[in-house]
């Protein structure tokens, strides 16, 4: 292939949020309407495999489990922020046409993350052998612990180098493929687990056909990739350093946002495991995982604006950037307000319903965690704007302070308080962060005043919330306490509030542009609804 293709190849067409703009806008429909698939089986999954892997594992081994996948997590800070930076300088690179530089920074990048790979299976090889000394453990389970975090370990470090080819699909802005492929994996991970452990096989057993499963699904990514991209090269002929420090200067900053968050959202397992037992990361771990199913659910708008945000910001667009905030932080608190609310208002109902009594300590740690959840996503455009429009060296050294205040405050209270210190060391410091530091700083960064953003933005997302948890606390007694009726009720809150924010709360230009694209919608599914029928 000539040059010239490949630097129309490295093209393609543009994709922007446009609604005159047809293929972009299909390409932004498929994307979130994957994302959403990809996220709807991994909520179903887990409400389905949680409970069964409990039953035949035991709280206990289960909890385990998720101690030594809580370390690993830990292991994607490694990265040094490059991960992040790949995709911002395949999409720089490739509205440039300039095939030539994408495949050397790929190149420059594959052979890091290789590296980077190497090193993070040496030190959880280090902290495998020392489980016993780290965290409240017997021997037998410092022996047991220590297999699954190698073997967990073992498609985590190979996923540093397959990290390009993401950076491909996500630069290139076609994350239905890997959204596809993601669901799929799930989908295969969750039926290998259940059907090993029916089989009586162990919990290494479990894990190892799991790894398998995720080690494949690394390799879909890859020809997706070529796929998307077919000029692509890794070659070591093109590893440049000029191209490494000139991504290094903008991943230092996603490499302290990394690690802030990692501090603020993962260090809870690594405290209770140190403090408590096993038991206790079981119980902890079915509240997060609500919280986590209720994070993916709400934040999935953030993304999609940060090109917008730093398009306002490189061509002075202030007015534009102004409405942005405004209208993205009032259907952020739109989205979030009504699932967080329900979790918090339902928890009792839900835990005894999915997996039993037994956890009802998971009650108060799922409240809590949904407050955070709700304070995260509420503030995610003011974080998007700052991170976007010049502001990311405020908010990665506030987040990286949150994150510190976070650690102390959980180590002060998981003694006296348990569970519950561990959930308000995390909820107290990102609290304040939010409401005293980083909105106000978006808000001047958008030219908009507190009071207007509260009257303009809060306001009219929080009110219906108030009318959904009167219905909530009203009917909690109607429905059936099982896992149907407790979604039924989330459902017809949901209802509820959407009917009143669209129909009074929300701005009348908003309100129309909405109801046009779900005539849009409508008008794309109604064949294939038709044919169904």
């Amino acid at each position: 292939m000539t040059a010239g293709n490949a630097a129309r190849a490295a093209s393609d067409e543009t994709i922007v949020w446009n609604p005159d703009n047809a293929t972009g806008l299909r390409m932004l429909v498929r994307n979130i309407g994957t994302r959403y698939l990809s996220i709807a089986v991994e909520i179903v999954l887990g409400l389905l495999v949680l409970p069964f892997n409990i039953r035949h594992l035991g709280a206990s081994a289960y909890g385990l489990w998720m101690l030594a996948a809580s370390v690993t997590a830990y292991f994607s800070v490694l990265d040094l922020g490059y991960a992040g930076a790949l995709v911002r300088f395949v999409a720089k690179y490739r509205a440039r046409r300039d095939a030539a530089a994408i495949n050397e920074i790929l190149s420059t990048l594959f052979f890091v993350f290789t590296l980077i790979g190497v090193v993070t299976y040496l030190v959880a090889a280090l902290v495998a052998f020392h489980l016993q000394s780290l965290f409240h453990l017997s021997a037998d389970q410092a022996v047991l612990g220590r297999h699954i975090l190698l073997i967990v370990t073992s498609y985590v470090s190979l996923g540093f180098a397959f990290s390009v080819f993401g950076g491909i699909i996500n630069g290139f802005q076609r994350y239905h493929l890997n959204n596809v492929v993601g669901a799929l994996a799930s989908a295969l991970a969750a039926l290998v687990n259940v059907v090993v452990l029916a089989a009586g096989y162990d919990l290494v057993a479990v894990v190892a056909a799991t790894a398998v499963v995720r080690l494949l699904a690394l390799f879909a990514y890859r020809a997706n990739a070529y796929r998307v991209f077919p000029v692509l090269r890794i070659r070591l002929s093109l590893f440049r350093l000029a191209r490494l420090r000139e991504v290094t200067g903008f991943s230092v900053f996603m490499l302290v946002l990394d690690w802030a968050n990692k501090i603020n959202y993962s260090v809870d397992a690594i405290v209770i495991g140190v403090f408590l037992n096993t038991a206790a990361v079981a119980v902890w771990t079915v509240a997060q995982r609500l919280a986590e199913v209720t994070q993916q659910l709400t934040n999935q708008l953030n993304d999609l604006l940060f090109p917008a945000i730093v398009d306002s910001d490189e061509s002075r667009q202030q007015e534009r950037l102004r409405r942005i905030f405004l209208s993205a932080t009032r259907l952020s608190l739109a989205t979030v307000l009504p699932v967080a609310g329900s979790l918090f208002l339902l928890a009792p109902r839900l835990i005894f319903a999915w997996v039993g009594k037994d956890f009802a300590a998971s009650v108060r740690i799922t409240q809590l965690l949904a407050i955070i959840v709700g304070i995260r996503v509420s503030n995610g455009t003011a974080t998007t704007v700052l991170k976007g429009a010049g502001r990311h060296r405020l908010l990665a050294g506030c987040n990286l302070s949150a994150a510190g205040a976070n650690l102390v405050l959980s180590l002060l209270l998981v003694g006296p308080l348990g569970l519950v210190g561990v959930a308000l060391g995390t909820l107290i410091p990102i609290s304040i962060a939010a409401v005293f530091v980083l909105f106000p700083a978006a808000c001047r960064r958008a030219g908009v005043s507190l009071p207007a953003a509260a009257a303009t933005a809060v306001w009219p997302a929080a009110w219906p919330a108030l009318v959904m948890a009167v219905w909530l606390l009203a009917s909690r007694n109607w429905l059936a306490v099982n896992l149907a009726g407790v979604m039924a009720d989330a459902a017809l809150a949901g209802l509820i509030y959407l009917a009143i924010f669209v129909g009074a709360a929300m701005p009348a230009d908003e309100r129309q542009i909405c109801l046009a694209a779900a005539q849009r919608w409508l008008a794309t599914v109604r064949p294939w609804l038709q044919e169904a029928i």
